[in-house]
């Protein structure tokens, strides 16, 4: 347990208020006393039944489905403290939706992880503490300070504690391109090579595989990504490597979004164990022998920690 002032206030939204409580309770403090309901034609109301004046408030709240309910609950939460006189706000976000809209990759795009950034700034946000952002340049698009912690470490000890490091038969696996630097830090940690696989969007949530460069047959593989939305990527390079002679196939994730076909396309696949975290909550189709869950409570717990006692945190987000 770590012990925290008595300044410090943690608040949750509906989003993920397990993870909240997992955090308090490492933390050493209760959740704070709020309501987050809605009125009967959807609108979000807060209640915060208890003084923030000059506290330093963490709200967990990941952005997650249903995104828009999630994000609104968020920004109202840091209006209602910001209004309470918090002395300092931090948006404690595990997981930042509307992150895969990072640039404009064609005319007349949007680019909507600026935008909410932009808002979340705008609602009265001192701070922002995230982790595994779609895109590292993300936290440029704020003009607030943002702690981006990393997943990989949790991810890795998983499989060191499997036996897969240090052996010359596992190699860890890029699904894309745009994966190579996450997966190339995955593998250092587990001393393995790695393989990319070169793939093809025809249009968003459909992929298509095209090569896969480097070697796959007889090695046990690991996909490593930083999200599973609907799995179509994850399964098809799964299978993919499988029918190239791989002798085994695991995965591993830091956001598990899991949404339309994912978990029919999971349990059909060759994939053997799905590891993610908990920054999203995870319906009860999760709740199966080839998922595992791991908990990102500690490490968020001691940088909200580190944070309050204004002691760095370089190290907790260092690859």
């Amino acid at each position: 347990m770590i012990n925290c002032g008595k300044n410090i206030k943690i608040f949750t939204g509906n989003a993920h208020p397990e993870l909240a409580q997992e955090i308090a309770e490492i933390l050493g403090v209760e959740v704070g006393k709020s309501k987050v309901s809605t009125f009967s034609d959807g609108e979000i109301s807060v209640d915060i039944a208890e003084t923030v004046r000059g506290a330093d408030v963490f709200i967990i709240q990941s952005t997650s489905s249903p995104v828009n309910n999630n994000l609104m609950e968020l920004l109202i939460m840091i209006d209602a403290f910001k209004r309470a006189s918090a002395g300092r706000i931090t948006a404690v976000i595990p997981y930042y939706g509307y992150a895969r809209q990072d640039r404009k990759a064609k005319s007349r795009d949007p680019i909507t992880a600026k935008l909410v950034a932009d808002i979340l700034t705008a609602a009265g946000a001192h701070r922002v503490l995230t982790m595994d952002l779609h895109a590292a340049q993300i936290q440029g698009y704020f003009n607030i300070p943002v702690d981006h912690l990393v997943g990989a470490p949790i991810l890795a000890r998983h499989f060191v504690e499997m036996g897969l490091a240090d052996q010359d038969d596992v190699v860890v696996v890029s699904p894309d391109l745009g994966s190579v630097t996450r997966a190339r830090n995955f593998a250092d940690r587990l001393h393995a090579p790695i393989a990319i696989i070169d793939k093809r969007r025809p249009k968003a949530n459909v992929s298509e595989i095209m090569n896969i460069i480097g070697d796959v047959e007889g090695k046990r593989c690991i996909l490593v990504d930083d999200m599973i939305d609907t799995a179509g990527t994850i399964t098809n390079a799964a299978n993919a490597l499988r029918k190239l002679g791989a002798t085994a196939v695991y995965a591993c994730c830091t956001h598990g979004v899991l949404s339309g076909p994912a978990f029919d396309r999971l349990n059909d696949s060759a994939i053997e164990e799905l590891v993610m975290l908990n920054t999203i909550k995870l319906p009860k189709e999760a709740d199966v022998d080839k998922i595992t869950g791991l908990s990102v409570a500690p490490l968020f717990a001691e940088a909200i920690q580190r944070i309050y006692d204004d002691e760095p945190i370089s190290k907790l987000f260092e690859v």
